[in-house]
């Protein structure tokens, strides 16, 4: 199996994951700062190319209503960009509440403000990356048939 690469795009930094080669697990991996929107396409085709990447998910930021704000527009001029200058496969998944999630526990992990700045983009790919992975990958208990998807009559 191969590798997805996980993608938090912000104005200010895009946090990525990577998930393990089996495609079950994301991992964070790293923030990038953004300089421009050319830079950050560049290094992200790049780490594709060195993680020997073959696909990306990167994370659309709806509304809690579902609507579509500013933020999606940044996000999906970025994903063509990245499908128009590169050869892999790149999809976006819906990211309510990840860096939200990612706050939360790290407030509850007691983790310094200072500390949680550092970390809380790559730790929303993490999410972002294991949302879409465990969407994707049949449960173990009954491989092929997708979770919520058992009857008596699959068993």
């Amino acid at each position: 199996m191969s590798r997805t690469l996980g993608v938090d795009y912000g104005e200010r930094r895009v946090g990525l994951a990577i998930s393990d080669e089996l495609g079950m697990l994301a991992l964070p991996l790293d923030i990038l700062p953004v300089q421009g929107p050319k830079q950050v396409i560049r290094d992200v085709l790049r780490l594709c190319q060195e993680k020997q990447v073959a696909g990306i998910v990167v994370g659309l930021p709806l509304n809690m209503d579902g609507s579509r704000g500013p933020a999606v527009e940044a996000v999906e001029r970025f994903v063509l960009e990245l499908r128009r200058q590169g050869d892999l496969p790149v999809e976006v998944w819906d990211e309510r509440m990840s860096s939200r999630q990612v706050e939360r526990m790290l407030i509850d992990s007691d983790v310094s403000r200072s500390r949680r700045k550092g970390i809380v983009d790559k730790l929303a790919a993490q999410v972002i990356l294991q949302s879409y992975l465990d969407a994707h990958t049949p449960t173990t208990e009954n491989p092929g048939i997708p979770a919520g998807d058992i009857s008596p009559a699959t068993l």
